[in-house]
């Protein structure tokens, strides 16, 4: 008999398990448009990863999508081809492998082999020695080796530079050196490392206290953060599962915070969130407001994720209201509301160390084609407020034409509103800048990067 014969073949090895989720839920992401965050946690209870196979398998995820263009732009020069020519399923693969290689404590020699067994259960056995040989091209140098091979000298394109070495688009490097006025190597860093789970303690439902009990430390700014400490999840906090508590960033804390402390005259019973999905602000405004013997009222235009919203406040006491409805055309009357909070949609630029694929999904014509929205909804919102109410415009995003330039325009158009000094509403937090408006950065403070203007109906 043959030594070819199926019956003397050796089996073929199969793939390792989290490598292989891994590599699927990236597929979701690039190919099917979906969220890594949600699509992970789904993955992960799923295939039932915890411990260090979950740990590893969000760094195969995140890392492959957050430093996505960089690895693309090294395999452009290790592929005979365009990039572009290539099946979208084996590009995936080998931007996995290269991540597995350059930024990861993974043994060469085991990274390509995994990645060769991978390539052959997912796509065939053709395939793979291409993604043999392209990884161990990729193997022979060194992260900063084919940093200093591709990338433009600093010198001579400083942007261009940093779009390799920091892995975030030219024009995004860009908005963000015209927002700062100094530490834009120390954003970008901050950009590409994963982000603390924080924790927050809905007033009147949990203290900050009892996360500290669960395991969780004190955040630094926001009275009502907690840090969970390694990771973890935080559903098995029962204050988060039973709605008392619940997973939100800091930076998001403060914004809610800031609007809640501004001092009005007369009535503070009404309270509204403009854009509220998917609830987080919401539920804390509406915790707040509780206290005060007052009601919210959330809109979001979306049904799903109007029931996202009343999840999020499933836990809260009180008469709360969350509507489905278009925020830039109330059906309400004018001057209902004493606060309002027009946490307005936008690139989301701010959160990259949480949604690592934004940085490559996003384009400059995003940030284009929201600004009417934006405009309309900051307007909409002053008319919703009384006379002495306030208005917190909030986004999650630090570009200039997302923050600043939207409530110069809106206020331009309006004798009724006047811009106030939001600072003195972060008591704590340093480096706030000049004001009259607050931005929050991730190297700085340590949070998303959220920006607030606060803004008084007359």
């Amino acid at each position: 008999m043959s030594d070819r014969s199926p019956r003397n073949r050796a089996p073929q090895r199969r793939p390792d398990r989290v490598r292989r989720v891994a590599y699927q839920v990236i597929r979701q992401v690039t190919a099917e448009g979906g969220y890594a965050n949600l699509a992970l946690n789904k993955a992960l209870r799923e295939q039932r990863l915890g411990g260090r196979d979950a740990a590893f398998c969000t760094e195969l995820v995140h890392g492959t999508l957050r430093w996505q263009g960089t690895y693309d732009a090294f395999l452009a020069r290790s592929v005979s081809r365009p990039l572009a020519d290539l099946d979208p399923e084996l590009l995936d693969l080998l931007r996995l492998g290269t991540h597995q290689l350059l930024r990861m404590r993974v043994d060469s020699y085991a990274a390509v082999s995994e990645m060769v067994t991978l390539t052959r259960a997912e796509i065939g056995q053709k395939r793979s020695g291409l993604v043999n040989a392209v990884l161990r091209k990729i193997s022979q140098r060194s992260l900063n080796q084919w940093i200093d091979t591709v990338a433009p000298s600093i010198d001579e394109d400083r942007v261009g530079h940093l779009a390799i070495a920091k892995a975030h688009p030219r024009w995004v490097i860009e908005a963000f050196d015209n927002a700062l006025s100094d530490g834009l190597e120390e954003l970008l860093d901050a950009d590409n490392e994963p982000p603390r789970v924080t924790l927050v303690a809905r007033p009147g439902l949990a203290d900050v206290d009892e996360l500290i009990e669960a395991g969780a430390s004190k955040a630094r700014w926001s009275p009502y953060a907690a840090v969970l400490q390694g990771g973890g999840d935080p559903g098995r906090i029962q204050a988060v599962a039973t709605g008392r508590a619940g997973v939100q960033d800091e930076g998001s804390q403060l914004v809610a915070t800031a609007l809640a402390n501004a001092p009005i005259d007369g009535d503070d019973k009404q309270w509204l969130d403009l854009c509220a999905g998917p609830g987080g602000k919401s539920a804390l405004l509406a915790a707040i407001v509780h206290q005060r013997e007052g009601r919210l009222t959330a809109i979001e235009p979306l049904k799903h994720r109007a029931e996202l919203v009343r999840s999020n406040l499933r836990a809260v006491p009180g008469d709360h209201k969350v509507l489905v409805g278009d925020g830039t055309k109330p059906t309400w009357p004018a001057a209902s509301y004493d606060r309002v909070l027009a946490d307005v949609p936008c690139s989301g630029l701010g959160a990259l160390r949480r949604r690592p694929e934004a940085r490559w999904r996003r384009t400059p014509e995003d940030v284009v084609e929201l600004r009417p929205l934006q405009e309309d909804l900051l307007d909409s919102a002053i008319t919703s407020v009384r006379p002495g109410g306030v208005v917190a415009y909030v986004t999650c995003s630090p570009h200039p034409d997302e923050t600043r330039a939207v409530v110069d325009a809106v206020l331009k158009g309006r004798s009724d509103a006047v811009l106030e000094d939001a600072r003195a509403f972060f008591p704590g937090v340093p480096d706030l800048g000049d004001g009259p408006d607050v931005q929050l950065w991730p190297h700085v403070h340590g949070t998303d990067a959220m920006y607030l203007a606060l803004i008084r109906r007359s």
